[in-house]
C-alpha cells in the first residue's frame, strides 16, 4: 500500500491504495463515490469518465498513484461546480443540477442512466473548451462514451442546450 492525496470535489483525501489501483475502483471502494460507474474496465464505454484537472479521463484506465495532489471532479461533485457557475443554494433539486444534468432530464436524454455520468462529465469539460459547439463537434466529443438506450440525438440537443444555458 502507498498513500496518496487526491482532492476530490474540492475536499482533501488521504488514502492508502494498491500501487496498481486505478482510479475508479480508489474513488468507488475508498472514497464512496459510486456514481462513477464501472462499465467495461478496459477504456472502451466512457461510463467511468471523471475530470482530472479539467481533463476528461477515463478513471478505469487511470492509475490513482498518477493523481497525487490533483483535483478530479466527480459527478457527485457538479453540485460545488453549479455553485461556481451561479446555481442557488436554495437546496432545490433545479438549482443544484448543473445545466448539463438539467438539460439531459428536460430533453428526455436518460433511459436506464448507466453512461449518463460519464457522457454528463464528458459534455461539461468539453463545454468549458468548447462554449458553442456545432452538432459534429458534440458527437466529436461524446464519441468516446457508449450508449445502448438512446440513439444520442436526445443527447445532442441537450448538451447543445446546455451550451445555450451556460452562455446567458
Amino acid at each position: 500500500m502507498r498513500n496518496v492525496r487526491l482532492i476530490v470535489n474540492g475536499f482533501p483525501r488521504d488514502l492508502a491504495v494498491n500501487p496498481h489501483e486505478m482510479l475508479l475502483d480508489t474513488l468507488r471502494e475508498r472514497v464512496g463515490l459510486t456514481g462513477t460507474k464501472k462499465g467495461c474496465e478496459q477504456g472502451s464505454c466512457g461510463s467511468c469518465t471523471v475530470i482530472l484537472e479539467g481533463t476528461p479521463v477515463l478513471a478505469c484506465l487511470t492509475p490513482t498513484l498518477r493523481c497525487a495532489d490533483k483535483h478530479i471532479l466527480t459527478i457527485e461533485g457538479l453540485e460545488h461546480e453549479t455553485r461556481d457557475i451561479g446555481g442557488s443554494e436554495t437546496g432545490a433539486v433545479s438549482d443544484s443540477l448543473h445545466p448539463v444534468q438539467r438539460q439531459m432530464v428536460e430533453k428526455g436524454a436518460i433511459q436506464c442512466g448507466y453512461c449518463t455520468p460519464g457522457i454528463v462529465m464528458t459534455a461539461v469539460a468539453f463545454l468549458k473548451n468548447v462554449p458553442d459547439p456545432s452538432e459534429t463537434e458534440i458527437r466529436e466529443a461524446l464519441s468516446g462514451n457508449l450508449c445502448r438506450c438512446t440513439g444520442y440525438a436526445k443527447i445532442v440537443q441537450a448538451v447543445r442546450a446546455a451550451a445555450e444555458e451556460l452562455s446567458r
